[in-house]
């Protein structure tokens, strides 16, 4: 019996993501009274025995190039086997893109329960209980895994990452990898962004900026603070700002430290992919505006008069000129 967790990479790089789970999956481990090992697939350029710092002794490593273009039928299968091989019980994703797509798969092929979007760890006194969340986040539901394999997709930020002073054996994953059957014709990459799904602090605006000539105020305390950008979907949709910085439930889901929301009216939809954030700040000058009712801090009143005053007194605290 073990814990096996996937370690995601991009770009030949660990994501921050796994460090979450890693930390989860060591954390579980030493509740099943188990050992928790990772798995990674293709090369990168981390030295992947520091992983151990966050509790894992040992990572599987198939180290082929060719899985540095994630095909999740391919990684599926991989995972699967190496779950069988190793005797792992539990298997551990985030669900980001490329874990949601895998995790399924990987259930289906080990004839395994799966929660996705768990947001605690289980509860291992009275059998296998998992929290996650439901309704776009609007709720939870206690779920029960009885399989004798158990799949997990831990919801992102749903716990801090934690490292200690531990080193991993990186051991070569000796992997069988089939044809893909999707073949990837061109990768187009946005660069010169921090990525939502990565970002610690999110700004995001809405039709309250009236347009994207006024987009540089928001622009201006998204780069004070280090933060990557964000729109809602009617912004979007006007192409006043690229789609792929559309958060919400039709867009890109986010769980950042810090959401700020500028002229965003708060709508389900866009609550639906921004409520996992640990603390959520929204500017509105309408005082009936509905994320006032989920935010942990409101600001009634002009964006336009606010943000530059924000952006300043950030400048002045962290020194920039």
């Amino acid at each position: 019996m073990s814990v096996l967790v996937y370690i995601d990479q991009s770009d030949n790089q660990v994501k921050k993501s796994a460090y979450e789970i890693l930390t989860y999956g060591a954390k579980l481990a030493a509740q099943m009274g188990v050992s928790a090992a990772g798995i990674i697939l293709g090369k990168v350029n981390d030295n992947l025995a520091d992983l151990g710092k966050y509790g894992v002794t040992t990572i599987h490593q198939a180290s082929q190039e060719s899985l540095n273009q994630l095909d999740t039928q391919v990684a599926a299968k991989i995972i699967a086997d190496a779950a069988q091989a190793t005797g792992a019980t539990v298997l551990v994703f985030s669900q980001n893109h490329s874990g949601k797509a895998i995790a399924s798969r990987v259930a289906a092929r080990l004839k395994a329960g799966l929660v996705a979007g768990a947001a605690s760890l289980p509860d291992t006194s009275n059998g296998f209980v998992v929290k996650k969340t439901v309704f776009s986040g609007k709720a939870f539901a206690n779920v029960s895994i009885n399989t004798a394999i158990k799949v997990i997709a831990l919801n992102p930020n749903s716990i801090s990452a934690v490292a200690g002073e531990g080193t991993a054996t990186v051991s070569a994953l000796n992997a069988a990898v089939d044809a893909p059957k999707v073949t990837i014709t061109a990768v187009n990459k946005i660069t010169g962004e921090i990525p939502l799904t990565e970002a610690d602090i999110v700004v995001s605006g809405g039709r309250g900026l009236k347009g994207p000539e006024n987009w540089g105020v928001l622009l201006d305390l998204a780069k004070a603070l280090g933060a990557g950008t964000a729109c809602s979907r009617p912004v979007g949709d006007a192409h006043w700002r690229p789609h792929h910085e559309h958060v919400g439930q039709t867009g890109v889901q986010v769980a950042p430290n810090l959401y700020i929301a500028l002229g965003i009216s708060g709508a389900i939809q866009h609550l639906a992919g921004v409520n996992r954030s640990k603390i959520m700040v929204v500017i509105n000058k309408d005082p009936e505006a509905p994320f006032f009712k989920a935010a942990d801090y409101g600001i009634v009143g002009d964006l336009f008069d606010i943000v530059p005053q924000m952006t300043a007194e950030i400048k002045k605290i962290k020194g920039i000129v």
